[in-house]
């Protein structure tokens, strides 16, 4: 049931109509029966109209009332032609049809959307001047780089503009591939096509399987690296071949030197793998990253990466502590001291000669959180827990240097057991394995054996021994073995297991000997061998200086970052995309070297376009000047970051963040015609293929003519009729209670 006053109009159902007209007899009686009553009557007859009006009013409300206007368009009916300008319309994958061109073959969409709109198909439409054609584009990239990155397709708001533009819309064609990335779900606008009435018809462009492609999708390189030492580079590359792929991966720098790695990509999965490069001076550098084009591929541009590597020297602060100068112990410290990279400290808790003396030795534990934070590596030998060796608070201070200021340490045990009795201290939870407690001397082996590489132990650079990732495993089964190794039953959860015992099993599987896992901000490594310095026979320091340079390396690159004299900075993840947000870890320290307990960190990030944020980070619950913070990345580039203490910026450490620019709209993905159908479905068009294009022409000029657009507003549900209600009762409130009150 519906009925019109002028504009107005109402959908009572018989059930709210019958009420409403009650409601307003029932109180219409009252409104008079009060009036008759009073003592001052016009105030009353005032107030009783206004009661009335009220109710009025609100049985109105019930009856869903809606202002309507009624658009006649003056202009002929109009038939819209949207294309899609898009990068991903690039692609080389239109099989161009005879109705379109004489020329047959593989062409791009953009090139195929070309003569589709060319075609003089279109002509019939406006035969007669019954019809105008609108030809609209969409999606076209901006030509600012940086902007064009993080573009994409939107497929929704074309068509809402269409609607809120054109008045006498009869039909629209849609020409796309379908894939969208930005703005609403297309079904949003194919849901408001229904509503006005106005039929979508889709024409899908594009093969639905992905071109035959190698893929580069991702360079995940380290901000920094060390001269003169190897950087691991993972990459990732995709492969849609229909075939298994033998290839060569090429990294080369500005300069001309190049590395290469052969790799074997199986078909149509990503293949997931790194490549070491070795930095020779200091400053940053522009690396490529590439492969060849295969035989059948089609698309050639994304084959490489291109990727900014920064190469630093590096002072690091190793602190070795020991009992008894064992073998492992010396020639620890002879491969540190005459690290050009490492300063070195060593403290030695002889049982029976007292504390080690001469170059290189400290008499005491640091017994300040300030003395101990200069420290990046900690080496903890057969050192436990006792009168003459480490008390339980120097094993506290170990752990919050680890956990909060980015430190690493390594866990040497050794025959004596004394690493038992750092299980019930503040460093038991950061030793990554479980001791064998009927064991607690180790166990000796007659007969070497040798340590076997776990598949995380083949890829990671602390394993890395030989030059090429491909001689690695055979330097591996080429050195001594070693006859003693520690109690271990199992490594614990969330770690990673480098190496094993080669010729022993536990009850857990293969005994775990060399393990790392991630503590807080810091890194531990547990070794549990004491013969590293047997890997010296026949080549003498050439893998056992390179493993243990490459162990302080790996565990203290977060932690320099970016340091300097007040303050450290260092960011996960370090090559973030946009989109990503970057986690900003920080540790402060007062005039003194000591941490800082009070006042802020602030990090100053200059985007690559020039705009400016401050990010205030917090302090944590510690007592190790540690802070911390998040910014969200928007743009890729180089991101110049600074961090400072005081708002003003003294006393700041300068770095760079380089995120990388992944496009949101890419070329060489398969199209999506089920999106255009399930759109063509709602707005109760179709989808059709271009044989069917001289159909599509005749069933558009068959439609009939584009119905007026209605303009409703709901008025039963919109907030001013609601303010205007209250007001009304407001008022009726107020005069009633002076009315009673004369």
């Amino acid at each position: 049931m519906s009925f019109h006053l002028y504009n107005l109009h109402f959908s009572p159902t018989p059930a709210t109509l019958a009420i409403g007209l009650i409601v307003l007899v029932a109180v219409g009686v009252l409104c008079v029966l009060s009036w008759k009553r009073s003592p001052h009557p016009r105030r009353t007859a005032a107030l009783e109209s206004l009661r009335f009006f009220c109710a009025l009013l609100v049985v109105l409300l019930l009856w869903k009332p809606e202002w309507l206007t009624v658009l006649h368009p003056e202009t002929k009916p109009r038939i819209a032609i949207l294309w899609d300008a898009s990068r991903s319309m690039q692609t080389l994958d239109a099989e161009m049809p005879d109705i379109l061109s004489p020329q047959r073959g593989v062409v791009s969409r953009a090139e195929w959307t070309k003569a589709a709109r060319d075609s003089p198909l279109w002509d019939a439409l406006e035969e007669g001047g019954k019809n105008e054609l609108v030809d609209r584009s969409f999606g076209e990239p901006p030509t600012d780089p940086a902007a064009a990155a993080i573009s994409g397709t939107d497929l929704s708001t074309p068509i809402e503009d269409l609607l809120e533009n054109e008045t006498n819309l009869r039909a629209a064609v849609l020409l796309s591939d379908g894939d969208y990335n930005t703005g609403q779900p297309p079904v949003v606008a194919a849901q408001k096509m229904l509503q006005r009435g106005v039929p979508l018809f889709t024409i899908p462009v594009g093969s639905k399987k992905r071109l035959p492609d190698l893929d580069m999708l991702a360079v995940t390189a380290p901000a920094y690296g060390i001269v003169g030492e190897n950087v691991q580079i993972p990459f990732t590359i995709r492969s849609s071949l229909d075939r298994e792929v033998r290839t060569i991966v090429r990294l080369r720098d500005d300069a001309g030197r190049e590395k290469t790695k052969e790799i074997v990509l199986p078909p149509g999965e990503p293949t997931y793998d790194a490549i070491l490069w070795r930095i020779e001076k200091e400053g940053s550098a522009t690396l490529e990253l590439s492969v060849p084009v295969a035989d059948g591929e089609r698309i050639e541009a994304n084959n490489s990466k291109k990727f900014t590597l920064a190469g630093r020297p590096e002072s690091i602060k190793v602190l070795v502590i020991d009992t008894l100068p064992r073998w492992e112990y010396r020639y620890l410290r002879n491969a540190l001291s005459r690290d050009p990279g490492v300063e070195l400290s060593c403290l030695l808790f002889h049982p029976q000669l007292g504390k080690g003396a001469g170059p290189d030795y400290i008499q005491d534990f640091p017994s300040k959180p300030e003395e101990l934070s200069k420290y990046d590596v900690i080496f903890i030998g057969d050192v436990g827990v006792a009168p003459d060796q480490l008390t339980k608070e120097q094993c506290e201070l170990l752990r919050g240097l680890v956990e909060n200021q980015a430190s690493g340490i390594v866990f040497m045990p050794g025959p004596q057991g004394n690493q038992f009795s750092l299980l019930d201290t503040a460093l038991g939870d950061l030793i990554p394995v479980v001791y064998d407690e009927t064991t607690k001397g180790g166990l000796n082996d007659p007969v070497a054996s040798p340590l076997a590489l776990t598949g995380e132990g083949r890829s990671s650079l602390l394993t890395m021994l030989a030059d090429s990732e491909e001689a690695n495993p055979d330097v591996w089964r080429s050195l001594p073995g070693f006859h003693w190794h520690a109690p271990v039953l199992k490594s614990k959860g969330g770690t990673e297991v480098l190496a094993v015992h080669a010729n022993r099993r536990g009850r857990f599987g293969p005994i775990p000997l060399i393990v790392t896992k991630s503590a807080g901000n810091g890194k531990v490594l547990f070794m549990g061998i004491d013969s590293a310095w047997r890997w010296r026979r026949g080549v003498e320091d050439k893998y056992h200086y390179r493993f243990w340079g490459q162990v302080a390396r790996w565990m203290s690159y977060q932690r320099n970052m970016a340091a300097g004299q007040r303050v450290r900075l260092y960011f996960t993840p370090e090559r973030p995309i946009p989109g990503d947000t970057v986690t900003f870890n920080a540790n402060a320290f007062d005039k003194n070297g000591a941490p800082l307990q009070e006042g802020n960190v602030y990090v100053d990030a200059i985007a690559p376009d020039g705009t400016k944020e401050r990010v205030v980070l917090e302090k944590n619950d510690t007592a190790w000047g540690a802070y911390s913070g998040r910014m969200r990345i928007s743009l890729p580039g180089e991101w110049n970051l600074k961090a400072s203490i005081d708002e003003a910026g003294a006393e700041a450490v300068e770095t760079k963040l380089l995120a990388q620019g992944v496009e949101l709209e890419q070329t060489g993905q398969p199209a999506r015609p089920d999106v255009l159908q399930e759109m063509a479905r709602i707005a109760r068009g179709r989808m059709i293929s271009p044989e069917q294009l001289p159909d599509l022409i005749k069933e558009i000029t068959t439609l009939p003519e584009p119905r007026p657009i209605e303009n409703r507003i709901s008025l039963w549900s919109h907030w001013a009729t609601v303010a205007v209600l209250v007001l009304l009762l407001a008022i009726f409130w107020t005069g009633r209670k002076l009315n009673g009150a004369f």
